[in-house]
């Protein structure tokens, strides 16, 4: 899990340096500038760790499920070289992702304008620029990619089923405690950012204004990333003990 968490953290703090200092820059200086391909560079490298970060999710789901659900297998199943190759794949599934929508995106003709009404380059807002039906293919392939977490997310909920089936049939309620109070706030976030990452790229124009963007997009960019370190470690009786050494010396 340790090994997960490290990927999972680097994933988090990718996506958030991608956006937040942009747009820190830009509020501090008062202008709204970015080039066309820091824009480019933005979308790619914001796709590829908000993507690695649902697949490491979903394999730390998995071997939590494993771990819980078939301990006697574990070994078998979760050796240290499945580790490495599972957070390759998670890793190239986020690069190929970002690779397929920035090149998409970006190979749109824009023909309203250059101004984005978001603080970052976002796929639905840079859609709303372009006057040709080839964005189409653009939002089709942005709808398979919302299958294939709802696909992750569908996943999820199934292996935490199995998890509090396993849990239930524990005697102990500190063992109870302890399961769905490690769980629950993981199911929590992950539905979080899922369900607001969706609304924000299949809502219709009619749905859309600036502040509901705004608040959408703050909440899968910026306040997921920022919890998931927390909620996951902080729940680790060593990471927190870590933690407090190195805070009182």
């Amino acid at each position: 899990m340790f090994f997960f968490l490290l990927n999972l953290a680097l994933s988090d703090l990718g996506s958030i340096c991608t956006t937040v200092p942009k747009a820190m820059h830009n509020s501090l200086w008062d202008t709204r500038n970015i080039s066309h391909a820091g824009c480019a560079a933005q979308l790619f490298f914001f796709v590829f760790f908000i993507g690695s970060e649902l697949c490491l999710l979903t394999i730390m789901c998995y071997n939590r499920y494993v771990s819980i659900c078939k301990p006697l297998h574990y070994r078998t199943l979760l050796g240290s070289r499945a580790y490495v190759h599972m957070a390759a794949a998670a890793w190239a599934s986020g690069f190929l992702t970002a690779l397929m929508h920035t090149a998409n995106t970006f190979s749109l003709p824009l023909c309203h304008g250059n101004a984005l009404g978001q603080f970052f380059c976002e796929i639905p807002q840079i859609i709303k620029l372009s006057c040709s039906k080839s964005h189409l293919r653009e939002l089709r392939l942005l709808a398979v990619s919302v299958c294939l977490a709802l696909g992750c997310f569908v996943f999820l909920v199934l292996s935490y089923v199995q998890i509090f089936r396993a849990v239930l049939r524990i005697p102990s309620e500190q063992g109870w405690h302890k399961a769905f109070s490690t769980c629950l706030p993981h199911l929590a976030m992950v539905s979080l950012f899922l369900s607001t990452g969706t609304f924000s790229d299949l809502k219709t124009p009619s749905m859309s204004s600036p502040s509901l963007d705004l608040a959408l997009s703050v909440l899968y960019s910026v306040v997921t990333p920022a919890l998931n370190p927390l909620i996951y470690s902080l729940r680790n009786q060593e990471l927190k003990a870590a933690v407090w050494r190195l805070m009182t010396g």
